[in-house]
């Protein structure tokens, strides 16, 4: 333990060069296809991704801002991103970010928050505005205790069911819907009756929104419109469920990236309510 704890010095000072050595070598386990590292299990690595984006504002080499948008866009699509109340689960457990472990952790969702932001203001893409946008939004809603500090973890399971309150049916989709916008939905979702999980459907985006649009003979604008309307009606219906269960310790170090991540929410988009509950979660 003792050497663990120690990390020996070679007697050199620190070279900004250590940031393009990281960058190379992170870069050789990078999958240039799905986005984040090696294969599967696949974590979000936001730490990793940022040294990418560190290397880009210092060195301008377009790779590396690549790797970061790749991986950014492929997650915001993917299963292990909640489409309906926003923030992260924990991992994918395939190499595509499709089917995740459901539980929801506050130090990703703030680390990886800050790092859409960060991405934005390096990009201008909305995209990534929007994901941290409803990041932040989520862990304001679920995840702040009554004196302002943030909680720990969501679960993965409810009422004894890996990922039961986030999954779908077609069925259970057209009731909340109708038939006619169930059938947009589920065409932009990925919801069918075979499902891709356990026989249900985890929300998911695998086709190009202009192709969709296309199918339906709509202008991409008018399918974003309908698809956000139709998320709020599936989000509240999905508020009557029974919800996972909550880890409400509020951990000094994992408080400290949720602060972080809101000032950069701030800083992004000039919203004043991420600097208030900042400041409330630094008080407490």
């Amino acid at each position: 333990l003792n050497k663990m704890a120690t990390l020996p010095s070679d007697g050199a000072d620190l070279d900004p060069d250590l940031i393009s050595i990281t960058a190379s070598v992170l870069a050789q386990s990078f999958d240039e296809r799905e986005g984040g590292f090696g294969s599967q299990p696949k974590f979000p690595n936001s730490m990793s991704l940022e040294v990418f984006l560190r290397n880009y504002a210092r060195t301008g080499q377009p790779e590396d801002l690549e790797r970061v948008r790749v991986t950014l866009h492929k997650m915001a699509r993917g299963g292990i991103y909640d489409h309906l109340g926003g923030g992260f689960h924990r991992y994918s457990t395939d190499h595509r970010w499709l089917v995740p472990h459901f539980e929801k952790m506050l130090y990703d969702n703030a680390l990886l928050s800050k790092l859409y932001f960060q991405a934005y203001m390096v990009t201008g893409e909305d995209t990534f505005r929007t994901v941290g946008t409803e990041t932040l939004s989520y862990v304001i809603r679920e995840m702040t205790s009554e004196e302002g500090g943030f909680c720990s973890t969501q679960d993965a399971d409810t009422e004894g069911e890996e990922g039961r309150f986030f999954v779908w049916t077609p069925d259970e989709i057209v009731e909340v819907l109708g038939a006619e916008r169930s059938e947009v939905f589920c065409a932009a979702y990925d919801v069918d009756d075979v499902g891709n999980f356990e026989g249900k459907s985890i929300l998911n985006r695998p086709a190009e929104p202009q192709d969709v649009a296309r199918g339906y003979g709509m202008e991409p604008e008018a399918l974003e419109d309908l698809l956000a309307e139709c998320r709020e009606l599936l989000l509240t219906a999905r508020s009557k469920r029974v919800a996972p269960g909550r880890d409400d310790k509020v951990q000094v170090s994992w408080n400290g990236l949720m602060i972080s991540a809101l000032t950069t929410g701030f800083q992004a988009t000039g919203d004043q309510k991420y600097l208030d509950a900042a400041k409330r979660a630094a008080a407490f």
